[in-house]
């Protein structure tokens, strides 16, 4: 499976995940400049950015860690496009879906408000 195909499919995993908590997955793959934003999805009146990290395995630490100040800095930068774009009006939080190992021995936590920008 290449990187692409494992991007997808474990977006896919996270989707499926944020409907069963009740979420409505708005955008997937939302791009502005140099930022994609990997699934925008809304529940309630809270805006979730959401970041999915997969790795087959924790051991050089889990998939969360992966998010860098850099990747944070344009998501952030994303989402205020998006929020402008479509007049949201509610909270937006950023959140990260982490995956680690294959389906379907495969753990998946999704981790609500996982850094801030003020």
């Amino acid at each position: 499976m290449n990187t692409l195909d494992k991007g997808k499919e474990g977006e896919d995993m996270a989707c499926a995940h944020l409907k069963k908590q009740g979420y409505r997955i708005r955008h997937r793959n939302f791009y502005y400049q140099k930022a994609e934003i990997d699934i925008i999805a809304s529940k309630d009146d809270t805006l979730a950015i959401v970041e999915v990290k997969w790795r087959l395995s924790d051991f050089y630490g889990t998939p969360e860690t992966f998010v860098t100040p850099k990747k944070r800095k344009l998501l952030a930068r994303a989402a205020d496009f998006y929020v402008q774009k479509f007049h949201w009006k509610g909270e937006t939080r950023f959140d990260i879906v982490s995956i680690v190992g294959q389906p379907p021995n495969h753990s998946l936590t999704h981790i609500e408000q996982a850094f801030y920008f003020v």
